[in-house]
């Protein structure tokens, strides 16, 4: 036997006696058939929406009560067993991965609306109740719930807070961060912990703006009690045409300019529009570079004079086209576009990798230009579709998976992206969340100094560091190797900022 070969044997003995220690353990404690552990079983959660990358867990649990997931917890920190938490699995970045030799802690048993209600505008849910399953809850009482992502129909709250997801409405209503009023779940030693309160504030830190955005290395959330709003009266959506890029990008920077809030406003580039055009049959203008859709609720009296206000910016900054939903179904119809820009890209491509990176406004044009030319560099298409009132990019990466060459190259043109997005002065993520796609990409956002301060608040809620390991922050060790890489590579845009 060749020494690579004894080594893979050994790490497969390795694994299968841990496994058979693992789920000794949680038997104790869990139904037998809440437990997944051969292969065929515990494929199918080996990777969330981000699919480039995949893991096998060691064990998969399915608890149906609170007790159970309390007990799962205590059981795997006395083992020192990393526990991955998972929703419905929509997440971009990797954030559910499974960990080698870990559990996959799924909630998708916790699919229980507890409560409505009415008087004080709030919901009372189990982490995996769906996003879109809230709106629809509350729609009796003419409530609903403000963040959409555009997988709402399946992604959870759970997942939602996790990642602090938000969605096209988000510029004038908020992400999951503004519409949460308290977070009931668990430590990984299995203390049960709640943040936010029913009133207006809760005294001490505000741990619940920590745990929100946490992709799950600090607690496992259970419960989640999210703010309700009034629908409004109506709604009404501008799609706009334009012939030029930048025409389309200084028109989002002078809508905000105005002071104009829209509740949505997207831009799509030509290839994402034609992708979803074809897909949907949403009305789109096939000539235009890039189109902008901007929505406008409340009164009908409010929205008359804000779509003639975005109007007339929308004009005086070159737009060719306009057109102005008549109705509820011709409304939804200009959405439906934007809605599924993920399945459209999909159809025209073997796989894909959606980027999440933020930028200032004014900079909207010359990131798309610049990925342009990263087109060409990498030998790769992209397609555009994101939240241009905020800033926040949504570039997708067409590619073959099953060509290894491709998937290096897609790897680099989203590093690529990041990186040019912070040196614009943004951000490498916008509400995807970090995972360990945008890993490497944190050593170019924060020093070692800041990570190792994010690393002190992992520690403060999981000593251990079993939650979730290895994900959203970067090792000093990881940073300076990849600092080298970019070095060599001839990629490094901010040698002002790393600390490698």
């Amino acid at each position: 036997m060749t020494p690579s070969a004894a080594a893979e044997a050994s790490t497969l003995l390795q694994r299968s006696e841990r496994q058979t220690q693992v789920v000794r353990g949680l038997e104790a404690v869990l139904p037998r058939h809440a437990l997944l552990w051969n292969a065929e079983d515990t494929t199918p959660y080996e990777c969330d929406g981000l699919t480039a990358y995949r893991q096998r867990p060691l064990v998969v649990a399915l608890p149906e009560t609170q007790a159970q997931v309390q007990a799962l917890l205590r059981t795997c920190h006395a083992l020192d067993v990393p526990v991955v938490a998972r929703g419905a699995g929509t997440g971009l970045s990797g954030g559910a991965m499974p960990h080698a030799l870990g559990v996959t802690l799924s909630l998708a048993r916790f699919n229980q609306i507890i409560k409505i209600d009415p008087a004080s505008r709030t919901a009372k849910v189990q982490c995996g109740v769906r996003n879109l399953a809230i709106s629809d809850a509350a729609a009796a009482h003419n409530l609903y719930y403000a963040p959409d992502p555009s997988s709402q129909i399946a992604c959870t709250i759970g997942g939602n807070v996790a990642e602090n997801s938000g969605g096209v409405h988000c510029l004038k209503y908020g992400l999951t961060l503004h519409n949460i009023v308290k977070i009931k779940g668990f430590t990984m030693a299995g203390e049960a912990v709640e943040f936010g309160s029913d009133a207006l504030d809760a005294p001490g830190y505000d741990l619940m703006s920590i745990v929100i955005g946490s992709e799950g290395m600090l607690a496992v959330t259970t419960e989640v009690t999210v703010k309700l709003i009034p629908k409004p009266q109506l709604a009404r959506c501008i799609m706009a045409s334009f012939d030029d890029i930048r025409k389309a990008g200084d028109a989002v920077a002078a809508i905000i300019a105005a002071g104009i809030i829209p509740a949505g406003l997207e831009m799509m580039d030509k290839p994402m529009t034609a992708a979803v055009e074809d897909y949907v049959h949403a009305g789109y203008d096939l000539t235009a570079a890039a189109i902008l859709l901007c929505e406008s609720d409340g009164t009908p009296e409010e929205v008359e004079e804000e779509i003639q206000r975005m109007s007339a910016v929308l004009r005086t900054h070159g737009a060719t086209a306009i057109a102005v939903s008549r109705d509820e179904a011709e409304r939804l119809k200009f959405w439906s576009g934007r809605k599924n820009a993920f399945p459209a890209s999909g159809r025209i491509s073997p796989d894909y990798m959606c980027m999440d990176s933020t930028i200032p406004r004014k900079r909207l044009a010359d990131m798309l230009l610049a990925i342009q030319q990263m087109e060409k560099k990498y030998r790769l298409r992209c397609a555009n579709v994101f939240h241009a009132g905020d800033g926040n990019l949504h570039p997708l990466i067409l590619f073959d998976a099953n060509d290894p060459d491709q998937l290096h190259r897609c790897e680099l043109f989203g590093a690529d992206i990041l990186e040019t997005s912070v040196a614009m002065g943004g951000t490498v993520t916008g509400e995807h969340g970090v995972g360990v796609e945008k890993l490497n990409s944190m050593c170019v956002q924060f020093s070692a100094a800041e990570n190792e301060q994010m690393f002190g608040v992992k520690r403060a809620f999981d000593p251990k560091g079993l939650l979730n390991p290895g994900k959203v922050i970067p090792t000093l060790q990881r940073c300076a190797e990849y600092g080298k890489m970019l070095v060599r590579a001839g990629q490094l845009k901010r040698p002002d900022l790393p600390r490698f």
